[in-house]
């Protein structure tokens, strides 16, 4: 019995349709963990850096350059790449990256180890690759998606619109990569991430921008419940009304029902 190939996934149309529907400033980033280093070598026009970075700044020229980056454990500061899975978690890094955090997110070295033992890790590799989604360079294991609050609301309303579950998100302080990516990538759940320090100073990322960090398999949910939402009088951008205003006239289109009710 022939074996059934797995379906190609219009990233192209999928990006689109998505930027359309919340009106994104910037488009969706394709992450992807490579075992191997030489696996760069197969993914069309990828930008190797040759200096070291903060993971931060990748997203960045990915989402408004258009580049696609490879990067391996020499670009990367210790706890990037650990995040990241390019380099590994020992005692002797932990206990230096607590004491440095000591001197600075927190108020004691024990403090600061309570963030080191909690957070997500992505699994060992020898590389990573970022690109924008719609290029579809590969099949990735996360999506990286900077919007808005009120873009993030609704598009986590249209992947509650079916199979309906109460999301949670996580604050580990300094390092939202691993609120959201690494989360995402070790729990397969979407990922809610206020972006932390670095991101906003090397990333580029703005005072109003969150990020959500997406399962690959969950975008085509994401994008239909949004396709859903709008076919209800609900999408982006949302109409402000105010607190002195009678609210009837939009309630009324939406909740029918339950507005009218006495």
């Amino acid at each position: 019995m022939a074996k059934k190939e797995a379906p190609v996934i219009d990233w192209a149309g999928l990006t689109q349709e998505m930027e359309y529907l919340l009106r994104l400033g910037t488009s969706p980033v394709a992450y992807k963990r490579l075992e191997k280093m030489a696996e760069l070598e197969k993914i069309p026009e990828v930008m190797r850096l040759d200096r070291r970075a903060t993971f931060c700044q990748v997203p960045a020229l990915v989402r408004r350059v258009g580049l696609t980056v490879g990067v391996t454990r020499d670009n990367l500061g210790e706890r990037c790449a650990r995040i990241n899975g390019l380099a590994p978690t020992t005692q002797k890094e932990v206990a230096w990256e607590a004491n440095s955090f000591a001197k600075t997110w927190f108020a004691n070295v024990e403090e600061a180890s309570k963030q080191m033992a909690e957070y997500p890790l992505v699994p060992p590799g020898e590389a990573i690759v970022l690109a924008p989604l719609a290029s579809g360079k590969f099949d990735p294991d996360v999506i990286l998606i900077y919007g808005n609050p009120a873009q993030m609301m609704l598009l986590m309303n249209g992947l509650q619109f079916k199979d309906y579950e109460r999301f949670q998100f996580f604050f580990i302080g300094e390092g939202s990569c691993a609120d959201g990516l690494a989360q995402c990538y070790t729990t397969g759940k979407p990922a809610l991430a206020i972006p932390c320090m670095g991101e906003r100073a090397f990333g580029a990322v703005t005072e109003d921008e969150l990020v959500m960090a997406l399962p690959p398999g969950m975008m085509v949910k994401a994008v239909e419940g949004l396709q859903a939402l709008k076919g209800r009088g609900i999408g982006y951008p949302i109409m402000y009304l105010g607190p002195l205003c009678d609210p009837s006239p939009v309630l009324v289109q939406i909740y029918p029902e339950w507005w009218n009710r006495r």
